[in-house]
């Protein structure tokens, strides 16, 4: 007859086991690391918009199989909140709302997993003032959380704008893109200040609009990124042109867009390439807008 191992023998045993397993997938995602950084910068540069289109959700799908791997790893959710947003802006917001809609919620999950990991928990539940004093207490580090968060969560509600529960959260995301200024403006080549470029340009001044304070915040993004992204125009275009009615700054800046030279910003082709292609649709509403 065999001995019996004692109980405490066998629960240790299989502890050490999962231990075991829990460290090899965490060194298998920091070996891994490189590479997803390397396949952010390659989609970056990619010129050819289907082909993006057609690789993101494989490579969202490699992410996801990652974070199953080490749930923990708030710069994979940080990632991930990224992935979401390019994919719902860049190849669904303009033909499937509703998908877009999807996409910005998975997202701003992410976004915010990684914010509670980084020790910003329960933001949906905090007051605006409570998020505020939070918010103080994070450092340049939780910028990248912060950022995707804040774009994910404020785009899901710009395609909710006709839900006033939807409207009433975007003193949060506006609070963290403040912060993002306060930390590192020039933060994903000053994507903060562009932010603020489209909220204080989509609204008439009545009703909390600036029109100055928008075209400031226009300047200062193309400042950082050397007027090499054609995003900043595109959105001021889209936003605070036509928020003035000038038909002519309107149609000046989307054609510019189109007229630019492919190789304008070789590490941001991509997203050169998607304000094109949104340039050409917004031009095609300006006989209904003007």
């Amino acid at each position: 007859m065999q001995p019996r191992l004692p109980f405490k023998l066998i629960t240790i045993s299989l502890l050490l086991l999962t231990l075991s397993a829990c460290s090899m997938n965490k060194v298998i995602v920091n070996m891994s690391m490189p590479m997803i950084e390397g396949g952010i910068e390659a989609m970056n540069q990619e010129p050819d918009l289907q082909l993006a289109e057609d690789s993101m959700p494989a490579n969202i799908s490699m992410l996801n199989g990652m974070i199953h791997l080490d749930p923990e790893n708030a710069q994979l959710h940080v990632y991930a909140a990224q992935a979401y947003y390019g994919l719902s802006y860049g190849f669904n917001e303009d033909t499937r709302r509703q998908r877009a809609d999807t996409f910005y919620l998975r997202g701003l999950k992410h976004g915010l997993t990684a914010l509670e990991l980084d020790g910003l928990k329960n933001i949906k539940k905090l007051s605006s003032n409570e998020l505020e004093q939070k918010l103080q207490k994070l450092d340049k580090d939780d910028v990248p959380a912060l950022f995707w968060t804040a774009s994910n969560w404020a785009k899901w509600i710009d395609l909710n704008r006709d839900d006033p529960a939807s409207l009433i959260q975007l003193a949060k995301p506006t609070a963290m893109m403040q912060r993002i200024i306060e930390l590192d403006e020039t933060f994903y080549y000053g994507g903060a200040h562009m932010y603020f470029g489209v909220y204080y340009g989509a609204r008439a001044p009545m009703f909390g609009g600036d029109f100055v304070k928008s075209k400031q915040h226009f300047d200062q993004a193309r400042t950082i990124n050397n007027d090499k992204l054609l995003i900043v125009d595109l959105l001021q275009a889209q936003y605070l042109s036509r928020q003035m009615y000038d038909q002519n700054d309107f149609h000046t800046r989307l054609t510019k867009i189109i007229d630019a030279p492919e190789d304008l910003y070789p590490e941001l082709t991509l997203l050169n390439q998607i304000a094109k292609r949104k340039a050409r649709l917004l031009l095609k509403q300006e006989s209904k807008w003007f």
